[in-house]
């Protein structure tokens, strides 16, 4: 039982990573989107958060994506008088997406999602061994 466990912990995990890595992808997919309308925000960056949350089923602590989080800091501005989302001054904002940052988050919830997996491929051969010993 401890092996299903094991596995039900790192697929809360592998759910959770997931999520990550869908906000990281629209953050990226709207690094360059503008307002519709003159003088308008444009795409605000999502952060995602997790929590921890006890499984009772399990009597063990799993992780699930939390709330997202729209990221506060301020909107890069850049001259442009003649685009439709310019305001009176000629400036448009920009999302307050850094491709770098982003790409960076991307790599980490890749890399938590690959040792949670590492653990589901662990925990499996750790059974079918035990299976083969049983069989003797």
């Amino acid at each position: 039982m401890d092996f299903l466990k094991s596995m039900m912990i790192a697929a809360s995990g592998l759910r959770a990573q997931t999520g990550r890595m869908r906000i990281v992808s629209e953050n990226i997919a709207n690094a360059d989107s503008t307002s519709l309308k003159p003088g308008g925000d444009p795409y605000r960056r999502q952060i995602p958060s997790f929590k921890s949350k006890f499984n009772r089923e399990l009597e063990a602590k799993t992780v699930e994506l939390g709330r997202i989080l729209p990221d506060k800091s301020d909107f890069r501005t850049r001259y442009e008088p003649g685009h439709p989302a310019a305001d009176a001054n000629g400036y448009v904002k920009l999302p307050n997406v850094n491709s770098l940052v982003e790409v960076t988050d991307l790599k980490e919830a890749q890399r938590s999602y690959q040792a949670n997996l590492n653990v589901i491929t662990a925990t499996r051969s750790m059974i079918t061994k035990t299976l083969d010993i049983l069989k003797v």
